[in-house]
């Protein structure tokens, strides 16, 4: 009988050692990241003159491709392409009548909201060609790079698409990817927010008094590590054009904080914060004044 009752001391000794240890690791957690994005503010302020910088993430915001709220678009879209990943197929879909001027409406807003493409860019070379390759045992004569105009190989490079296959084909396949994560026309403003999140890794949001940005920041580095992070700034939209916000996750979420952004133009698009409860409320804070859901408590 000893025996038993000391194994059970142990075993609840142990199971209280470990419930501690989280508790300390959890409280260590939530005391670095209280109140600490005054070094990433200060470095974003440059980027913005006149602006009052309110709030910056500490860990890049994603768009998850799979969330519910694009089921009913992607029930549209899944029915029609249950066999086949034609692009003519997913182009009548979308409403697409010209892939040509669709692909130039789509690197318009880009263009306008993070200034990128307006810088000089190399056209694709039409006479260079990629080596060739081995293919289910076959040789498959080398490709030739599309032509494309110098504003749609910038745009290209910057999202990293393929040089070798129609630039249209593979933004029809990419909305089609994020079917759940977006209300479905790139050519709106949730649609350059998409293409930034999902082909950038990094991207913290800053909240301004007048505007919302996606940013290209690294994590913080290591205590006593010199921090020399570089910020650059991806997309920018103003904060008149933020219909709502809306959070969708109670009051027991401590990490992954989901919300659904909704633009003046009627377009969506569901993003997640993954960060503590402590930064998320900084979050919360910077938004004030912008109309929408809120988690239970605020």
């Amino acid at each position: 009988m000893t025996g038993a009752w000391n194994r059970i001391t142990r075993l609840t000794g142990s199971v209280v050692g470990q419930a501690r240890s989280v508790r300390d690791k959890a409280r260590e957690l939530r005391e670095e990241f209280r109140g600490t994005d005054e070094p990433e503010r200060l470095l974003v302020a440059p980027l913005v003159p006149g602006q009052q910088v309110r709030y910056v993430s500490q860990f890049g915001f994603y768009s998850d491709e799979y969330h519910k709220m694009g089921a009913q678009f992607a029930d549209q879209v899944g029915d029609a392409l249950a066999d086949s990943f034609d692009p003519r197929v997913l182009f009548g879909l979308l409403n697409i009548v010209n892939p040509v001027a669709w692909v130039d409406a789509v690197i318009t807003p880009v263009r306008i909201a993070a200034g990128v493409l307006t810088l000089p860019a190399k056209a694709v070379v039409a006479g260079g060609t990629d080596a060739g390759r081995v293919r289910d045992g076959q040789l498959v004569p080398p490709r030739r790079p599309l032509p494309l105009t110098g504003e749609q190989e910038a745009f290209r490079a910057l999202f990293g698409f393929d040089a070798y296959e129609p630039l249209a084909d593979q933004l029809a396949e990419f909305t089609y990817h994020y079917r759940y994560a977006f209300s479905g026309d790139l050519t709106s403003l949730a649609g350059g927010m998409l293409l930034f999140l999902a082909r950038f890794t990094d991207t913290p949001v800053a909240v301004t008094d007048t505007h919302l940005h996606v940013l290209e920041l690294p994590e913080r580095p290591a205590p006593g590590q010199p921090d020399g992070r570089r910020p650059r700034l991806l997309w920018s939209v103003e904060r008149r054009r933020l219909a709502r916000i809306d959070f969708d996750y109670g009051p027991t979420r401590l990490l992954q904080f989901p919300a659904t952004i909704v633009f003046d133009d009627g377009s969506w698009i569901h993003v997640v914060n993954p960060t503590t409860r402590d930064d998320q409320n900084r979050f919360l804070q910077a938004l004030e004044g912008v109309p929408g859901k809120r988690p239970a408590g605020r």
